[in-house]
């Protein structure tokens, strides 16, 4: 039989763990880069831009484009990077806390 009360025990404790990740996810950084190191990024799991390095070798540069499109690039693959590790701490905080039920959508309870 299922028992109701206790999935709601389970999705509250779950929408607790998920919160509690959610805060750890200030201290992942994650650093790319772009142009063989030319230009670094780094982020936060909460995908918050924390710092650009731009090496000095460019800084002059007369092609202020190229520059753009490698500050772009670190920066997209560290958001992408720091993506990737923000759904895997999540996914790990919630791991065996709700069973796989088809059709139950955990984002409506916020997870």
């Amino acid at each position: 039989m299922f028992d109701m009360m206790g999935m709601m025990g389970k999705i509250k404790e779950a929408q607790a763990k998920m919160k509690e990740a959610q805060e750890k996810l200030k201290d992942i950084s994650v650093t790319a880069e772009s142009g063989a190191g030319l230009v670094k990024a780094t982020v936060n799991g909460q995908r918050q831009l924390l710092k650009i390095e731009i090496d000095e070798s460019i800084l002059n540069a007369d092609d202020r484009e190229m520059v753009n499109d490698l500050v772009v690039a670190a920066v997209n693959n560290a958001m992408l990077t720091a993506g990737e590790r923000a759904q895997e701490e999540l996914r790990k905080s919630t791991e065996g806390l709700i069973p796989n039920i088809p059709g139950l959508d955990l984002g409506s309870f916020g997870l």
